[in-house]
């Protein structure tokens, strides 16, 4: 197990942040009250999106490790924070895209939404207007509603390229990469 942990630290120092979230899951999946193998899955996995962040909640968590019995809660904490805050940095910087939405040439998700309700279903919604109209998703809820009724309706092409054009607003959002599996599926059971 120490080598293993010593190997999942090495592999974070290095850069190699899925390989050491892998290390450190296995030590966490032998050991889950370890407080190491927590704070390096946590960190690893925020590594993936914001690396100098991560580095250096590493770096402090070294520090207060051995002089603190809540090391491991406190950069549980302070990780909450970082994504609590980059949160409500995208909200701000979605708020004018949503009145810009009202002056483009599109149709907003909560009016496409009735469409489908008179066209009996999205198919025939969605075809209607697909050359012609921009669909303006506003929220990551719309968003994913609109990527899941592609991705069931065989629209796969259009789905992978609503996914890989927003992929860098979403970071690695576990729900939006869900997607692409779920896409993958359905691509595979043709």
């Amino acid at each position: 197990m120490k080598r293993l942990l010593k190997r999942a630290q090495m592999k974070f120092l290095g850069g190699s942040f899925d390989e050491a979230l892998r290390d450190y899951g296995m030590v966490l999946n032998d050991n889950p009250s370890l407080s190491e193998a927590k704070v390096g899955v946590i960190l690893s996995d925020l590594a993936l999106e914001s690396e100098d962040e991560a580095k250096a909640l590493f770096d402090y968590y070294q520090v207060i490790k051995t002089s603190s019995d809540n090391a491991d809660e406190i950069i549980d904490q302070l990780v909450e924070s970082i994504y609590n805050s980059k949160s409500k940095i995208h909200e701000i910087l979605l708020e004018p895209l949503k009145e810009q939405a009202e002056y483009e040439d599109g149709i907003r998700y909560s009016d496409f939404l009735k469409h489908i309700q008179s066209r009996n279903g999205f198919r025939e919604a969605f075809e209607d207007i697909m050359f012609s109209t921009r669909v303006i998703l506003t929220t990551k809820k719309e968003f994913m509603s609109f990527v899941t009724q592609l991705i069931t309706n065989d629209f796969h092409s259009m789905a992978l390229e609503y996914l890989d054009n927003t992929a860098p607003l979403f970071g690695n959002d576990q729900e939006v990469l869900a997607l692409y599996t779920k896409l993958k599926n359905n691509e595979n059971s043709l």
